[in-house]
């Protein structure tokens, strides 16, 4: 199998399991906070990354000399991007971050394609714009009102790509585990201060009443998805994979209709159509990208 179609299932795979997040993290949410639950599911995938790394007898790895740039830059960016989203989530709605976030496929193409190195074939691209169009008529929301909130969010967009970036290149030192050991270890500290200044401290009874929907996101989303991720990283190219990652919302409403009951609006099924399109095009072995 090629070493790009590896990466475009790992994405398939992926958005699939991501897709899960904001379904489990509505009933930990409901029970111990936004923060403090994804600060608890980063601590449990933490412990789990870590056991496996001794388990393989790699924990050294975590000091690779040459990784420590590239490792300390993506724990610096992925913080820092989380840290904007939970935060604008204090002064704007979720559809407008889903719509903002989703821009860094735009940060992508910008950084690595008009200003870097990296080509995309006509077909590729039209694929790819043709997975914003349909995310866009998908997650859209009815009024947008820009404030401070709605500025963090697309600086997080912003910021996505470049985290990327290191994670990429510290994949050519370091295993997939060890990136996302290290980048939890450092986040933790920073994620206990930030919830324990904006949220109550949960009691022990909700904690273990959440602890269900706290191990399915840390298992499936922050262990195996995030390994998928980085796999596909070290694969394909980041402006590709932005584009990919508007699967996430189309399997949501899928698994939402599932588990939720909830009906999807006629804008999200239209919206459907042109992210399938996408994803046919910018999948095309015909289509490959110029490396």
């Amino acid at each position: 199998m090629r070493k790009e179609r590896e990466g475009e299932i790992f994405m398939v795979i992926l958005s699939i399991l991501e897709s899960m997040f904001p379904i489990f993290s509505l009933f930990s949410i409901a029970l111990v906070g936004a923060i403090f639950s994804y600060t608890y599911v980063v601590l449990i995938a933490s412990i789990i990354l870590l056991t496996i790394l001794i388990i393989k007898k790699e924990f050294s790895t975590l000091f690779t000399p040459k990784a420590q740039k590239d490792l300390l830059f993506t724990s610096f960016f992925i913080t820092l991007l989380f840290l904007l989203l939970f935060i604008s989530l204090r002064y704007t709605t979720a559809g407008n971050i889903a719509v903002l976030i989703f821009l860094q496929l735009f940060f992508s193409y910008l950084y690595f394609n008009i200003f870097g190195s990296d080509r995309m074939t006509a077909l590729h691209t039209i694929g790819a714009l043709s997975m914003v169009i349909g995310a866009f008529i998908m997650l859209f929301p009815e009024e947008v009102h820009f404030n401070i909130g709605d500025a963090m969010a697309l600086t997080a967009a912003a910021v996505a790509p470049i985290a990327n970036l290191y994670q990429k290149r510290a994949r050519v030192y370091v295993g997939t585990i060890t990136i996302l050991t290290y980048r939890n270890l450092i986040a933790l500290p920073f994620l206990f201060a930030i919830a324990s200044t904006f949220e109550p401290m949960p009691t022990q009874e909700k904690v273990l009443d959440a602890l269900p929907y706290l191990l399915a996101n840390a298992i499936l989303i922050y262990v195996i998805a995030k390994i998928f991720w980085i796999e596909a990283l070290h694969r394909i190219s980041i402006t590709k994979m932005s584009a990919m990652v508007a699967l996430i919302p189309l399997f949501t409403l899928f698994f939402a209709y599932l588990i939720l009951h909830e009906i999807p609006t006629l804008r999200q099924l239209i919206g459907i159509i042109p992210i399938l399109l996408g994803g046919y095009f910018i999948t095309r072995p015909d289509g490959r990208l110029k490396q």
